[in-house]
């Protein structure tokens, strides 16, 4: 493996500094890492928030919006394949702040992660308990209300208990091992892929040219409520869905060849998710006249349902059941290894970095991370947080465009396996189109953001400041 001598120096004081004993495995090829990609953002924001966003904000221009979020998310995949191949450290855009800035902005990136990814999989996994009782009530069976909501939703309940129980399940196997967690998620992936392709070609007969038009319904006097604001709000909205693109750039420490195999994870998980997302959503609205899927939980199987083949629907909604197991898989491995780097650098303590000796995973942060987030999925109301997971995504993604930029100036013979193209103006676009997808969301999102941010500060101010300083003047010794 090819590394700069300041990365690895860095990386092997940060391993004897917090006691982590033995190294992670290097397990992933490009494939794995592909399908670790797929695996995470083919998930509830396609098959949940499509509906949301055609119904509410942009109508049948949802395609439209699908591919404004991926022009972001594809500048953004320029640059971070570029950082994966200078820094191939997990930690995903919190190393590279730590990187290029020190570690009190990397502070802010972090918790700014730590948010996205901990709302993220309590989000899915509430969806996931959601769509498992709908399934089961087909077969006549179905979870006592008491234990399928937090007592804080609008019908309050004891637990969510199914969502737990997923979390639990899926940490377990991180903990077991990358290596055969990362095989379930690559069976998952594939099953998932299928039932999408699947859907748009038996669809495809059904599409009503109609339900296209108007393709941009007119606006209705408010910003985000169709019209153009309309596809910019859907587009943020539906950013949501490539929150997985993000979770490739944790794995680096787990690829084989980090320098090679990251930018072919980062950039061929985006090009396969964009096809099959633009796909997906026209065929969709062309089965489903868009003010129709207002209010639907599952609007692929409503589709579906439309269709000639009545067990589309059956393998549908089953299949999505299995697909949000890879989103919550994917999405736990995320956050525990963005815990383990910060704990590497001392802003966390040690003890999240600490990797077991038989299983060569990080699993104290991976318990960690179970524990958090299943009991926000068991406790607390999520649904309303999907903007807040965007809002937190388009922040990283802005953090590594300007990481490239400073790296290129302050750095310029660093070796780069990869070089982002059309320099400087693809981190530039990819700044001002993530701006852009953050300024069309409402002030709430905002709100939690400032308000989580400012907790984050001062936790960094009573403890992680004090820790980071001592742990660099100790590995610098």
């Amino acid at each position: 493996m090819h590394t700069t001598d300041s990365v690895s120096a860095s990386g092997s004081r940060s391993g004897a500094a917090s006691g982590a004993g033995p190294e992670l495995r290097r397990v992933l090829g490009p494939w794995n890492l592909i399908a670790l990609g797929v695996g995470s953002t083919l998930g509830a924001g396609l098959f949940s928030l499509t509906g949301i966003a055609a119904s509410e904000h942009a109508g049948p221009a949802v395609v439209l919006a699908f591919l404004v979020a991926a022009i972001g998310c594809g500048l953004a995949a320029l640059c971070y394949a570029e950082l994966a191949s200078m820094i191939p450290v997990s930690g995903s855009a919190y190393t590279y702040a730590r990187y290029v800035a020190g570690p009190a902005f990397a502070w802010i990136v972090g918790w700014d992660l730590v948010l996205e990814y901990s709302v993220s999989v309590s989000t899915v996994a509430v969806s996931w308990a959601g769509n498992l009782d709908a399934f089961l009530k087909s077969f006549g069976l179905h979870v006592p209300s008491q234990l399928l909501a937090s007592p804080f939703d609008t019908e309050p309940g004891w637990i969510n208990l199914p969502a737990v129980l997923i979390i639990c399940i899926c940490s377990v196997l991180l903990i077991r091992g990358v290596e055969g967690s990362s095989r379930v998620n690559a069976i998952v992936t594939y099953a998932k892929c299928g039932v999408v392709v699947l859907f748009i070609a038996l669809g495809l007969g059904s599409v009503d040219t109609a339900n296209f038009h108007p393709f941009v319904p007119p606006n209705t006097g408010e910003f985000g409520s169709f019209g153009w604001s309309g596809v910019a709000r859907a587009a943020g909205l539906i950013f949501f869905a490539y929150i997985g693109f993000d979770a490739v750039s944790t794995a680096a420490q787990e690829a084989r060849n980090p320098q090679r195999d990251m930018p072919i994870g980062l950039i061929g998980a985006l090009l396969v998710c964009t096809v099959l997302f633009v796909a997906f959503a026209a065929v969709l609205v062309g089965i489903v006249p868009y003010a129709q899927l207002k209010g639907d939980a599952a609007p692929i199987a409503t589709a579906a349902a439309m269709t000639p083949y009545p067990w589309l629907a059956w393998v549908v909604e089953a299949t999505i059941l299995i697909g949000f197991l890879a989103v919550i898989l994917v999405t736990l491995y995320g956050q525990s290894r963005i815990f383990r780097a910060m704990a590497q650098d001392g802003a966390l303590p040690g003890w999240f970095g600490a990797v077991h000796p038989r299983f060569r995973t990080p699993w104290r942060a991976d318990q960690a991370t179970m524990i958090v987030s299943a009991l926000m999925a068991g406790f607390t109301p999520l649904a309303e947080l999907g903007e807040l997971t965007s809002i937190g995504t388009l922040l990283a993604f802005v953090v590594v465009c300007v990481a490239v930029l400073v790296l290129r100036r302050t750095k310029p013979d660093m070796k780069r396996t990869f070089r982002t193209p059309w320099m400087p103006w693809t981190p530039i676009l990819g700044i001002l189109a993530c701006v852009a997808l953050m300024a069309s969301l409402d002030y709430l999102s905002w709100l939690r953001l400032v308000v989580w941010l400012v907790a984050g500060q001062l936790l960094w101010f009573f403890y992680g400041r004090h820790r980071a300083r001592s742990f660099a003047a100790a590995t610098a010794n």
